[in-house]
């Protein structure tokens, strides 16, 4: 009876451990988890990345969700499933304000390996200096005039 039960045990034990390790699964290898935009100008409006990743796995994988670290930055991606071999996208779209360093991320999540993905985008805001308007051919020039002056 000892022998029977071990038997069992032993046949449930490697059935499950065979099975776990034939679960297909999706694998996420992205071209480059970064990206630096170097200068963006605060004057210029957004600008955008997109990251390619290859499904490397053996099943089709899904991006779940994609989430910025900020209100500044809007991500977009591909909504349905990629099969093996094939590519999908995120797009990270930054909208610059203040001056200064930046540096945003995007947590991936999906049904593959791993299943959190994290993607960074950097760069420097930079101030445009204010363009002043030159008149016209034949216009003069305005001039700062006081109350005194008038």
């Amino acid at each position: 009876m000892k022998n029977l039960l071990k038997t069992i045990l032993l046949v449930t034990v490697l059935s499950f451990a065979f099975t776990t390790s034939n679960a297909q699964t999706g694998k996420m290898v992205f071209d480059n988890p970064s990206h630096s935009f170097g200068n963006v100008s605060d004057k210029g409006g957004s600008v955008t990345n997109r990251f390619i990743f290859t499904n490397q796995g053996d099943a089709p994988v899904t991006i779940q969700n994609v989430k910025a670290s900020c209100g500044c930055t809007t991500p977009a991606w591909t909504k349905e499933p990629v099969a093996p071999g094939e590519q999908g996208f995120i797009d990270a779209t930054y909208r610059p304000s203040g001056s200064g360093n930046f540096t945003k991320t995007l947590t991936v999540t999906n049904n593959g390996e791993p299943q959190t993905i994290m993607l960074t985008i950097s760069g420097t805001v930079v101030s445009e200096p204010k363009v002043e308007e030159t008149p016209a051919a034949g216009e003069p020039k305005a001039e700062n005039v006081t109350d005194t002056q008038k």
